[in-house]
């Protein structure tokens, strides 16, 4: 088959390799759309890959081929998606449902070969079967939508709460959205760009504010004149500025979840983090999309909830689609600050 293989910092080649062979629990997939991950960049154009040579992605979508002897649950022709994480299920946190926090996880794309590929061999519970009618393109998203659901669900969200998500990339974009199935009274959106602002309107933000407006926090104003603040604050971006903001956000005995995954190291001032004494809020993180009953709810719903139309996704989120072959044009792109404006995926059958 052929597979896009990293050898080393940016040497990414289209190159034929051997097709996975299936074992007993296994099933064979005909890969066909993988999304770029942020994750993935750093990999390629940095020097963060854990070996080499390897086949990165593991946001993907695609077709079963083929079963190992022992799997009941698939069949040839099934449209899958692919629940990355491989937890050793033997560990005490594996043995609780919290695989994400496995002592001796693997991860596929990442700790073993992907599916920046044609074809992809994963444990059949790892195959997330979705409808015919959801296109394999949108298969792809699944992978952050869950990444999304988990996070909300790592606070005790209640129906009816103001809410403040911080970031509009894909995990900010589909955090929105759950929020607003899950019943929150009023979410409110903060960005630095205009134009994912303007998109998280029109998939139902009820509110949406650029932070590079200086003065961006006297737009919070309560019906008293006084200071708005959230029950619930959502920070999927990883960034220094939009973590300690989440600080300031919140409301007293309010809750924070820090899903994004910061690059740099963070330093708080003295009275920066008095808040967090001063609220008594509640300050938690987020990792990964797993639980009981692997993959977990997270994986379920995210197939219901695409399949009915409930979660959005449609080709505004795409900034390009790159065929397999020139996967390394894609990743060529992430190279040059701004130039990548939504998500890239790559198609395995061209």
């Amino acid at each position: 088959m052929k597979a896009g293989v990293l050898h080393g910092k940016q040497n990414l080649i289209y190159e034929q390799v051997d097709r996975p062979v299936p074992g007993p629990e296994d099933v064979l997939i005909r890969v066909k759309f993988t999304g770029i991950c942020g994750s993935d960049i750093p990999r390629v154009n940095g020097n963060a890959a854990h070996y080499y040579p390897i086949i990165l992605g593991h946001e993907f979508s695609g077709e079963v081929v083929e079963t190992g002897e022992n799997v009941t649950t698939l069949k040839p022709g099934n449209r899958v998606a692919g629940a990355p994480l491989l937890p050793c299920m033997e560990c005490a946190q594996c043995q609780n449902g919290d695989y994400a926090l496995c002592s001796d996880y693997s991860f596929i794309g990442s700790r073993r070969d992907g599916s920046f590929a044609e074809y992809i061999v994963i444990p059949a519970r790892n195959a997330i079967k979705f409808e015919d009618t959801i296109p394999f393109w949108k298969g792809a998203f699944f992978e952050p939508i869950t990444v999304a659901l988990h996070g909300i669900r790592r606070l005790d969200f209640k129906p009816g709460s103001s809410v403040a998500v911080l970031g509009v990339g894909n995990i900010g974009f589909f955090t929105m959205q759950w929020l607003k199935i899950l019943g929150a009274g009023h979410v409110t959106v903060f960005d630095i760009s205009d134009e994912r602002l303007e998109l998280a309107k029109r998939f139902g933000a009820d509110e949406c504010i650029n932070t590079q407006d200086e003065n961006f926090l006297e737009l919070l104003v309560d019906e008293n004149g006084g200071n708005r603040r959230f029950d619930f604050v959502y920070e999927t971006a990883g960034n220094t500025t939009t973590i300690k903001l989440t600080f300031e956000l919140v409301k007293k005995k309010g809750s924070v979840c820090l899903i994004g995954t910061p690059t740099r190291e963070i330093t708080f001032s003295i009275e920066e983090w008095e808040k967090l004494n001063r609220k008594e809020f509640t300050l938690t993180g987020s990792w990964m999309s797993y639980s009981k009953n692997f993959p977990g709810a997270e994986w379920k719903e995210a197939a219901k909830y695409i399949g009915s139309g409930d979660i959005q996704i449609d080709e505004s989120l795409i900034f390009k689609i790159f065929p397999l072959s020139k996967i390394a044009e894609a990743f060529a792109l992430f190279r040059t600050p701004g130039a990548v404006k939504g998500k890239v995926l790559i198609d395995s059958g061209k």
